[in-house]
C-alpha cells in the first residue's frame, strides 16, 4: 500500500511542490538503500534524470571505518527532491556535496537526515543554491548525534545566490546532540552577485551574461573539485548556469 502522500505540515515537506509531488508519489516506491561495508569506499555521483519532476530518495548505512562521497545536481524544470537519511557507524565518513540550480517556478530541495550513531564518525554537507526567476531552493537538515557518538565532527554549510528578486531560497541546518565530547558546526548564508565583481568584469571586455556565468561558476564550482572541472556533474553544472544568465 502506498504511503499518504504528505502535507506542509510534515516539517520535511515545509517548502515542497505538493502538487507536484502527488503526480508522481504512487510510482516512487520506497527509499533507496545503499549500504558501504565496513572500511570499503565508495564515490557515487547524481544527475538530474531530465524529467520534469525529479525525486530521488535513499536510506543510506555506512559501516564501521567506511567511506561515502555523494555529488548531486538538483536540476528539474518543475521540481526536484533530494532525500537521505544517512546512518554513520564506528570511524565512518559522510561527504555531500550538492547544488540546486533552477528558474522559472521551479521548486528544488535537498532534505537530509544524518544519523552519528558511534564514536569518531565524520559528516560534511556542503549545498551551494543558484536561483532565478520565481525559483525556490531549500535545504532541510538535521544532524542527530547519539549519546555514544563521542568524538563526532560535522558540518553544514549552506550558501544561496539568489538572481532575482522574485526568487526564495530557504535554509534550516540543524542539530540534536546527545554528546558532550564533539565538534558540530553549521552555516547558511543567501546573497546576490557583487555588483562590483561584475562591474570589474565589465570593465574587461566581458559581456554581462558571460560575467554573471563566470562568478556563479566560482561560486559552485568547488564542490566538484575532486572530480575535475571536465566531470560530466561539472559540465552539466555550467550549462545549467549559463542557461540561467541568458
Amino acid at each position: 500500500m502506498t504511503a499518504p502522500l504528505p502535507t506542509r505540515a510534515d516539517e520535511a515537506f515545509r517548502y515542497a511542490d505538493i502538487k507536484a509531488l502527488g503526480e508522481v508519489w504512487d510510482d516512487l516506491g520506497p527509499p533507496e538503500t545503499v549500504e558501504i561495508a565496513a572500511h570499503k569506499s565508495l564515490q557515487q555521483t547524481w544527475l538530474p534524470s531530465g524529467d520534469p519532476i525529479d525525486v530521488k530518495r535513499a536510506r543510506i548505512v555506512i559501516e564501521q571505518g567506511a567511506a561515502l562521497e555523494l555529488y548531486a545536481l538538483n536540476a528539474a524544470d518543475r521540481y526536484g527532491r533530494i532525500e537521505l537519511d544517512v546512518t554513520l557507524h564506528a570511524g565512518a565518513d559522510f561527504a555531500f556535496r550538492a547544488a540546486n540550480v533552477g528558474s522559472g517556478d521551479a521548486t528544488l530541495e535537498v532534505v537530509t537526515v544524518v544519523r552519528h550513531v558511534a564514536p569518531d564518525a565524520t559528516s560534511t554537507q556542503t549545498v551551494r543554491s543558484v536561483l532565478g526567476h520565481k525559483a525556490v531552493g531549500s535545504y532541510l537538515g538535521q544532524v542527530a548525534v547519539a549519546r555514544e557518538a563521542q568524538k563526532t565532527n560535522s558540518e553544514q554549510d549552506i550558501k544561496a545566490m539568489l538572481l532575482s528578486r522574485e526568487a526564495t531560497a530557504n535554509a534550516k541546518p540543524e542539530l540534536e546532540i546527545y554528546a558532550d565530547d564533539v565538534a558540530c558546526a553549521h552555516g547558511a548564508t543567501v546573497g546576490e552577485l557583487d555588483a562590483m565583481q561584475l562591474y570589474y568584469a565589465a570593465a574587461r571586455g566581458l559581456p554581462p551574461a558571460q560575467a554573471k556565468a563566470l562568478l556563479l561558476e566560482g561560486f559552485i564550482g568547488g564542490l566538484w573539485d575532486a572530480l575535475g572541472e571536465d566531470s560530466e556533474i561539472a559540465a552539466l553544472a555550467r550549462t545549467r548556469l549559463r542557461e540561467l544568465t541568458r
